[in-house]
């Protein structure tokens, strides 16, 4: 029998956690140099489960989910890893364009543990990011006084009931 045979019986928890052990060791290795995958997909997977959006096709330009109030969302999340603290969620494209409504952002811990999630307003990431023109992209940091600012929602709590 493999030593890997009980694999399918571990929760999607115990398997992102597993994985983030797994990458750390690739990492000293010297076969891996980044920590960030699957951020993106999970938190597209949480936010869509959590909040009953529509996922939008992988092509889609701009956003990644419709609400069933016709509501864009961008989604978001970055992993907090021991060897990188920062907050900045991957680029935001074409930002002048108004390309979605509501960013969604979640900080995952070295583990994939939800730390934090919020529905960020357009017009507050809109105020905040800054343009890199080295990437032709704007750059949001997910700070926590972003959860203080009128109009974001807290998603914590709903993101963490979202995970299998």
């Amino acid at each position: 029998m493999s030593k890997f045979a009980n694999v399918e019986q571990l929760s999607v928890s115990d398997l992102l956690s597993l994985h983030a052990r797994i990458s750390e060791s690739l990492r000293d290795r010297g076969v891996v140099r980044s920590a960030n995958n699957p951020t993106g997909d999970l938190a597209e997977y949480l936010f869509c489960k959590a909040f009953d959006w529509e996922q939008a096709p992988n092509s889609e330009r701009g956003f990644d989910a419709t609400g069933r109030d016709g509501l864009r969302f961008q989604i978001k999340g970055r992993r907090i890893h021991r060897r990188n603290k920062s907050r900045q969620l991957s680029a935001i494209r074409n930002l002048p364009s108004r390309p979605f409504d509501v960013l969604a952002g979640v900080l995952f811990d070295d583990e994939f543990k939800i730390r934090r999630a919020a529905l960020i307003p357009f017009e507050v990431v809109e105020r905040r990011a800054k343009y890199v023109a080295h990437t032709n992209s704007s750059k949001f940091m997910l700070q926590d006084d972003v959860w203080d600012i009128e109009g974001v929602i807290d998603a914590t709590e709903k993101l963490k009931l979202a995970m299998p």
